[in-house]
């Protein structure tokens, strides 16, 4: 008899995003390679898988190693002891087995709580017994840069970002689910975002695409019930039933007075606009890309008159790569500010300069735009 459907899901997911890594990590591989192997056949210059040992775990044969390259890729998972990540944890360990995969994790400890030093050891512990390798825990300091929510995030990803160059991880596993991208979706609605922020969390992520969400597609409920199932112990953070912070009103408030008033299926439809905003956003960025070549003087400044007949989702866009190329923060910018800018395009009525975020300020001069850091 097969594994319970809940734990095939996830097991489904995990396997699909490790067949990409690995194509993408011996598609690298080969790049790297001197040019006189990449001269021999290719049955010759790519590695080979034996059957599996007898602890389970892919055995490569013997062979030399790529320069200054293990001979198989590290995935790291972010495991915070939850449902969701606990999940994630033990299907990775299970599908490194199977492939030519090393398997790792990673549980940050934000020190938000009383006790969370030893929840994290506990984490490590628990994903050791996975025997998964590298295991650690982080420690981090959470400022108060845009909240509490969102300085976590940002300590949280800079410390899994020093992990991922610290073990030379080729991806870290995230164990968003389909209900968090519908909390996401919703949260950039109620704050009058653009279609970017609708389109919620990307399948792949980071730098040269380092997180990996396989569970988008998986709704919270599968993982929890693939945890049970497996008799895996889980961690709910109280910090996710507290009224205190948005996400937790959203998630335990006002998704369900949604399904109340809707119907069943909002949190799929709200997961699927994020897909279909996404397709879209990638669209107006090639679009936008290509036109900031078209409306630049022989100096490379922007021309106010080319700017004004292009469609404003696309001229915006030109603005803000051209506003982050000064040295605007990006996560700085808002909606807002983009508009005051775009202003000076649409609505040039002799405005002087507008100062923006990151010490970056643009003004209209003699026809173009012109954007600098003061």
């Amino acid at each position: 008899m097969g594994p319970h459907p809940a734990v095939a899901a996830i097991r489904l997911a995990v396997r699909r995003v490790l067949h990409d890594v690995l194509t993408e990590f011996h598609r690298h591989a080969d790049l790297d390679r001197p040019a006189d192997a990449a001269r021999r056949p290719a049955h010759a210059a790519r590695p080979r898988f034996a059957e599996a040992g007898a602890a389970g775990r892919s055995v490569l044969p013997d062979r030399p190693a790529l320069p200054d390259r293990p001979d198989t890729p590290l995935v790291l998972v972010a495991c915070s002891g939850g449902a969701d990540s606990m999940a994630l944890a033990s299907a990775l360990a299970f599908e490194a087995r199977k492939l030519a995969v090393r398997a790792g994790g990673i549980t940050v400890d934000h020190n938000l709580q009383p006790g969370s030093a030893l929840r994290a050891a506990e984490v490590v512990t628990r994903l050791t017994a996975m025997d998964l390798d590298p295991v650690e825990a982080v420690a981090v300091h959470v400022g108060r840069g845009g909240g509490p929510e969102a300085a976590a995030r940002d300590a949280r990803y800079a410390a899994l970002d020093a992990a991922a160059e610290r073990h030379g991880a080729a991806a870290v596993l995230l164990g968003h689910t389909r209900d968090d991208q519908a909390e996401t979706v919703l949260l950039g609605l109620a704050r009058g975002s653009g279609i970017r922020s609708l389109s919620g969390m990307a399948a792949a992520s980071g730098p040269a695409g380092r997180y990996r969400r396989p569970f988008l597609h998986l709704d919270r409920q599968t993982a929890r019930k693939a945890c049970l199932v497996q008799s895996l112990p889980v961690w709910d953070d109280p910090h996710n039933i507290d009224p205190a912070y948005t996400r937790s009103r959203l998630r335990h408030e006002g998704l369900p007075a949604l399904e109340k008033a809707l119907g069943k299926g909002v949190v799929e439809a709200l997961a699927r606009t994020a897909q279909l905003s996404r397709d879209d956003a990638d669209a107006l960025d090639t679009w936008a890309a290509e036109a900031e070549l078209s409306v630049r003087d022989e100096t490379g400044r922007l021309e106010c008159a080319k700017l004004y007949v292009l469609p404003p989702a696309v001229r915006r866009r030109v603005l803000r790569r051209a506003l982050i190329e000064a040295g605007a923060p990006a996560g700085s910018l808002f909606a807002r500010h983009l508009e005051e800018v775009d202003r000076l395009i649409t609505g040039w009525r002799g405005q002087r300069a507008i100062n923006l975020p990151g010490r970056v300020e643009a003004m209209r001069q003699g026809g173009r735009l012109v954007i600098r850091q003061s």
